[in-house]
């Protein structure tokens, strides 16, 4: 079976030529004609690459990729009509992973899959430690001292965030709209509640200290 592809496009035509090329070279291709119905595919999990365009009803490229960045690092292609650099550099700086200005040639495009899905083999696999935790992420499994940790979904997702930036005091904010996402700004509370959930979990279950807290700014895993 080929690589599966989402392609979120909303010119009909071109999104019929594209997906006759993808199918040609062996990939399996699914299509969304606007943001929100292009997002709520995306985020089954169940694709190994996005190609996204940058002008779509109902949400934006931009929107559908800050969206669905907060909880998949799927690999994401966006095309756009629009070759400006401001566009470029917003793209990349929200996650995507390669850019292509339309009218395209269909071999560029398919070097560019290539392209990222080998990068995505490389990122598949990350086990994020810190100390004697560690975290393998494809798994979601995650050990304290060789023994396994059962996490909530959010806890997992709150500790990876962590992980993820060691060493680095991350503020109940940023962790906010991190983890949480846009809707919560403002509920940091939640932030301080799933912290203690992984003390209780982590540090205190196992006699270690990993997560500490920055008073008046907020919390940051070290190892001891």
């Amino acid at each position: 079976m080929g690589e599966r592809i989402l392609l979120v496009e909303d010119e009909e035509k071109l999104a019929r030529m594209v997906e006759m090329e993808l199918k040609y070279e062996g990939y399996e291709v699914e299509k969304a004609f606007d943001g929100r119905t292009g997002l709520d595919r995306a985020r089954s999990g169940e694709f190994d690459l996005i190609l996204l365009d940058i002008m779509l009803p109902q949400l934006s490229g931009m929107e559908v990729l800050r969206r669905l960045r907060r909880e998949s690092q799927v690999p994401v292609i966006m095309l756009t009509a629009r070759d400006s650099v401001m566009d470029k550099v917003s793209g990349l700086d929200s996650g995507a992973d390669d850019y292509i200005t339309k009218p395209f040639a269909i071999e560029e495009l398919l070097a560019r899959i290539r392209a990222a899905l080998r990068g995505r083999a490389g990122k598949d696999n990350p086990v994020l430690t810190a100390g004697e935790l560690s975290m393998d992420v494809a798994r979601h499994q995650v050990t304290v001292k060789g023994q396994e940790v059962e996490l909530t979904k959010k806890e997992f997702d709150l500790l990876r965030h962590l992980l993820e930036n060691k060493g680095r005091v991350l503020t109940r904010e940023a962790l906010l709209d991190s983890v949480w996402g846009f809707d919560f700004i403002g509920e940091t509370n939640s932030v301080d509640v799933y912290i203690r959930f992984l003390r209780s979990k982590i540090d205190e279950a196992f006699g270690v200290k990993l997560i500490h807290t920055v008073r008046g700014v907020g919390y940051v895993i070290r190892e001891e």
